[in-house]
């Protein structure tokens, strides 16, 4: 039986478990199956510096192709995984597009339809929620922002003086409405639910964040829904919005959430439920298949948790990489997050899922502050808008398990420092 690693999926959980695997000095053969024709790379610059011209697809990999060969690390390139075979640990590939061959650090298994696995980790990610076709879903134009090719085709809109309709006020949509005007662009942003961020932030941040994008010359439109899209010879012009009103757009950004790519996984008969399920340290219903970042269902603080983001896809994968050399550890997220918007930095720390009041904090400076959550009393999460210091505290007190007082808080002029020890 072979004892190789093969991990489904080239992305940020998919790179930091090989790359923790080496660090640990496990030696065990790593195949990466990927399909796209290039090595794994970040994903949250794609819509912000990358598709700003501010930063090349060079810097985007997590390390130069020759890495891979020197640490045994084979990359199978525009390849995809199309089934599970676990009885006798075998997943099924086909070629997904140019660069079936693109193999860096090693030899292709022979034949190039199946790989033996000894462990099998899914990283499949998440995809982008489309318009339906029957309200133009399928007219050129329209763009969800997921992978590189995304961002090249997007880029070629992104022209001053066109108009753009970004459908979708959660942060996806806002950052692309930023990089929009930021290039001189004409941006209606419109969010069918009573506010921007309604799902993961509260009204305060949402009121700030809308704030700075209007200072910016965004036309956002709340408890607006988009009725259709309307095109003409196959592609959109315009958009006909539940209020009744038609907003012209030579094109359109998608923002309305991603559904995890867990179906390999529940066609295999894997326990899934809006990802991947899988146990505290990363494995599934199949002791020889584990799973990690945005397709993964965990527990956390007693709920079936799936959290998207860079932190949740390192820590996740880097706990399995310490179960399989034999260290294993339950993964107890810390969780984090962050959000480039004009020259705003919004950090986030903590999960404020289930808060029953907030407090805010000014921040030192202009147009600065803080968002602080609580749970029963308990410090759950912190929203900082360029607001460092603020972040960095409450997401020590938090690791710390301390809960700040509320006065404390509402005090600018006291040093959050004295809380910490």
């Amino acid at each position: 039986m072979t004892d190789r690693l093969v991990i489904v999926g080239a992305g940020q959980a998919a790179f930091a478990l090989a790359a923790r695997l080496r660090a640990l000095k496990d030696e065990r053969p790593i195949v990466i199956v990927g399909d796209e024709p290039v090595p794994p790379y970040q994903r949250p610059p794609l819509s912000k510096k990358y598709l700003l011209g501010e930063m090349s697809f060079e810097r985007l990999t997590y390390r130069p192709d020759a890495w891979y060969g020197e640490n045994g690390v084979e990359l199978r390139l525009s390849t995809r995984a199309v089934g599970i075979e676990r009885a006798g640990k075998r997943l099924i590939l086909e070629q997904a597009g140019e660069g079936h061959d693109a193999v860096s650090g090693g030899k292709a298994p022979e034949g190039g339809s199946s790989l033996d696995y000894g462990t099998l980790v899914l990283a499949t990610g998440a995809t982008p929620r489309r318009l339906p076709a029957v309200i133009g879903g399928d007219l050129q134009g329209v763009f969800e922002v997921r992978n590189k090719a995304d961002a090249d085709r997007l880029a070629v809109e992104m022209q001053p003086g066109r108009r753009l309709l970004v459908v979708g006020g959660g942060y996806i949509g806002l950052e692309a409405a930023a990089v929009a005007r930021k290039l001189g662009l004409d941006v209606v942003l419109i969010e069918a639910a009573e506010r921007i961020l309604r799902r993961v932030a509260a009204p305060e941040t949402a009121d700030a964040m809308r704030a700075i994008h209007e200072a910016h010359g965004v036309s956002i439109l709340e408890s607006t829904g988009l009725v259709r899209l309307i095109g003409e010879r196959g592609r959109v012009v315009a958009a006909e919005l539940s209020d009744g009103t038609r907003v012209d757009a030579d094109f359109v950004v998608v923002g309305i959430g991603v559904d995890a790519n867990d179906a390999l996984a529940r066609e295999a008969g894997l326990e899934a439920g809006g990802g991947i399920v899988v146990d505290a340290f990363g494995r599934t219903s199949d002791p020889h298949i584990y799973a990690a970042g945005d397709c993964a269902v965990f527990p956390f603080h007693g709920q079936a948790t799936r959290l998207e983001s860079v932190q949740n896809a390192v820590d996740q994968a880097e706990a399995i990489a310490a179960v399989l050399a034999g260290e294993p550890k339950p993964y107890v997220p810390q969780p984090w997050f962050w959000s480039d918007q004009y020259d705003v930095k919004l950090q986030i720390a903590g999960y404020n899922a289930g808060y029953s009041e907030t407090l805010v904090r000014p921040g030192a400076r202009a147009g600065s502050l803080s968002v602080w959550y609580f749970r029963a009393g308990a410090l759950i999460a912190v929203d900082a808008i360029n607001d460092a210091k603020a972040y960095v505290a409450g997401k020590k007190m938090m690791e710390s398990g301390i809960t700040p007082p509320k006065e404390a808080l509402t005090d600018p002029a006291f040093d959050l420092k004295q809380l910490l020890g």
